[in-house]
């Protein structure tokens, strides 16, 4: 079988930089061949003459954002290029900036002449850090759709911007699409290898590429692993590169739903063995961190273990606590500041500096100040296929308009593979994945959209649940994972 040829859909709001960036894939040494459409939006085309580099195939949509009424006209030139197909490597498609991607993705996964020889490979979004706050404010549909169908989200012309506006945006956004990968720019100078061939809507070569695609959210960012002798010890955090919190801190927590405090840090810490699994144990953990804290002042003593205490950063360089171990202990630290922004030192009495054996990054939950924002689930056990397909074409049919994206990886009673999905609002499609072998089986769910009511999609999921399948979570479990997706 012949390999099919790559579509990468360019999309943004006016003036977000999409030609800019367009002109730089044309460009730059990459060796490979391009194709390109544009979209524009009206009777008399005009990006044409901007765009650079004549050597490239320039076709143009007229009359009319990529929607159902020019829908035919991508169908049909797609085809035309198919008589040309050995003369490039890849094809992108700009759209205009009042364009909806939808209808463009929904072309490659019903069309069955077009999947002959194209495949979708990803949607990358170019944000204005300037001006994107006012449209995310109106509620503007095209840029909630162009933000929520993104693989890539460039926050472009981030010159124009301070680091504290950067860095609440960058969060926001986040909290609509968790699928994303993001990156900063001026000029559109995104590095072009991360945005091309990337796998966005082949869901088997984007978990070769990017594996953890589908984690779940969790209340925390950082997790560390430490092996400590008996003895007291000080547990010292601060700020990287920072000097005053009051002014700098800010950025941390916009994305935090646990606390009021804009200067608040959560921290758990956990007993453990050697060799102790950070993802395990952020199971185990994550419930308790969803629980009201307790207020731990600077130079008192963290006494209890799987406890969540909460710190006051406001206006401090740095924060100490006290712990004791009576015997030689693992212990794990979970906080919901992650750890490229916070320096963590443990060090004991004679001022020996401990060093953690394992640290990791996790992907945190947001409050969603969107109507749209992400959702994801994870479920143990299998599901019956039955049940399941049921589940989908309903749920879709119920939520389809509201619903951008949804992504999964699920675990079927009586098979070996994975079971691959993904839709765009109504219309979805499944295929047979990699085989498990000698890994264990999971659920996993990601879903963007708006109004999304996690606690109730998790519920009728749950009963899809073969009963010959993983016992069923626990009621702790449920709960853990209704709270992680909030």
């Amino acid at each position: 079988m012949k390999p099919k040829i790559p579509v990468t859909v360019l999309t943004g709001f006016l003036g977000s930089g999409k030609t800019t960036l367009l002109n730089r894939i044309l460009s730059e040494d990459h060796g490979l061949r391009v194709a390109v459409i544009e979209n524009e939006f009206g009777e008399i085309g005009i990006d044409q003459d901007l765009v650079i580099n004549a050597d490239e195939e320039i076709f143009e949509l007229n009359n009319g954002c990529i929607c159902c009424n020019v829908r035919g006209d991508l169908i049909r030139i797609l085809a035309e290029l198919t008589d040309r197909i050995n003369d490039f490597d890849l094809v992108i498609l700009e759209t205009t900036g009042m364009a909806d991607p939808a209808p463009v993705a929904q072309t490659f996964l019903v069309q069955e002449d077009i999947q002959e020889n194209y495949e979708l490979d990803g949607v990358i979004t170019l944000i204005d850090a300037k001006h994107v706050t006012a449209h995310l404010d109106k509620q503007t549909d095209e840029v909630l759709a162009q933000i929520a169908f993104a693989d890539r989200i460039i926050i472009n012309k981030v010159d124009l911007v301070s680091e504290a506006e950067k860095r609440i945006l960058q969060t926001r956004l986040s909290s609509m699409n968790s699928m994303a990968g993001f990156y900063e720019a001026t000029m559109a100078n995104a590095p072009i290898t991360d945005l091309l061939n990337i796998g966005g809507f082949n869901l088997e070569r984007a978990m070769d590429i990017e594996p953890n695609f589908l984690e779940p959210e969790y209340p925390f960012e950082s997790a560390s692993l430490w092996q400590l002798p008996r003895g007291d010890y000080k547990l010292k955090m601060k700020e990287k590169g920072g000097n005053n919190h009051a002014n700098q801190h800010g950025h941390y927590h916009h994305h935090d739903h646990h606390h009021n405090d804009a200067h608040d840090m959560s921290v758990v810490v956990t007993q453990c063995t050697s060799g102790s699994d950070l993802e395990q144990l952020a199971e185990r953990v994550f419930v308790e961190f969803s629980s009201q804290p307790e207020v731990l002042e600077r130079g008192q003593s963290l006494l209890s273990f799987d406890t969540h205490y909460k710190l006051n950063l406001e206006d401090r360089d740095s924060y100490t606590v006290d712990l004791s171990l009576p015997k030689d202990q693992w212990i794990a630290l979970f906080s919901d500041i992650s750890p490229y922004e916070i320096e963590l030192e443990i060090i004991s009495n004679s001022d020996e500096k401990q060093v953690p054996t394992a640290i990791k990054a996790f992907k945190s939950e947001h409050s969603h100040d969107n109507q749209v924002s992400s959702c994801s689930i994870q479920l143990p056990g299998a599901f019956d296929l039955v049940k399941l397909n049921l589940w989908l074409e309903k749920f879709l049919m119920v939520n389809g308009p509201d619903l951008y994206r949804i992504k999964g990886v699920f675990a079927v009673d009586g098979q070996d593979y994975r079971f691959l999905f993904q839709g765009v609002h109504m219309i979805f499609s499944s295929q047979r994945g990699a085989e498990w072998g000698d890994h264990e089986p999971y659920n996993r769910l990601v879903l963007i959209g708006r109004n999304l009511d996690n606690a109730a999609i998790l519920d009728s999921l749950e009963q899809c649940m073969s009963p010959k399948g993983t016992n069923r979570p626990s009621s702790s479990y449920q709960e853990a994972a209704v709270q992680r997706t909030r």
